[in-house]
């Protein structure tokens, strides 16, 4: 059985996501597909497909098994229904003990305060289980909500990475945060 992080008191848990997840989590993206288009990559059609997303979840399912990254759903614990997901990816070992962290959250569950409840549960994943040393996240510039939530989990802002990630088919700036194992008492 996957292991699961509850916040009970927000009224969600976080799992790892399956195949068995492949339904909802393409639900999930097509819901959502207009209103996260701003802050996502250029997907094709094909993206948008039951076997994509099976294709998607069968690739971070080889990463956890590597230690490169994890995926975890973020779940209502109620109804149990996919909300989001948030996942901790380009693991480095080593002198590093670093990762990226990245969210989305269903626009109708944004501003009840849950993605800030799953990133707080994801912080304790990664400093206790995985041993890291450091959690970094980047969102574009104009992208207020989601600074507001990293930096209500402790990230700090560290400054701006030109042209780092290509968002609608242009390379865009983002405004870098990092939190330290320290940071996190």
């Amino acid at each position: 059985m996957p292991m699961s992080l509850y916040n009970t008191p927000q009224g969600i848990f976080l799992r790892p996501l399956g195949l068995e997840d492949s339904e909802a989590l393409l639900g999930l993206r097509l819901r959502n597909r207009d209103s996260h288009a701003p802050y996502e990559p250029l997907y094709e059609d094909s993206f948008f497909t039951l076997e994509k997303q099976q294709d998607y979840i069968r690739q971070r399912l080889r990463q956890a098994e590597e230690d490169r990254g994890y995926l975890f759903g973020i779940f209502l614990l109620k109804q149990e229904r996919l909300i989001g997901y948030i996942s901790i990816s380009n693991l480095v070992r080593g002198v590093g003990q670093f990762a990226d962290v990245g969210y989305m959250m269903d626009q109708q569950e944004q501003g009840k305060g849950h993605m800030t409840a799953a990133l707080k549960l994801i912080i304790q994943y990664a400093f206790r289980a995985l041993s890291l040393h450091r959690l970094q996240a980047g969102t574009l510039l104009h992208n207020n909500r989601s600074q507001r939530v990293l930096q209500k989990c402790g990230f700090q802002p560290e400054g701006i990475a030109r042209k780092l990630v290509q968002i609608q088919g242009e390379w865009q700036d983002h405004q870098m945060f990092a939190i330290l194992a320290e940071d996190n008492v």
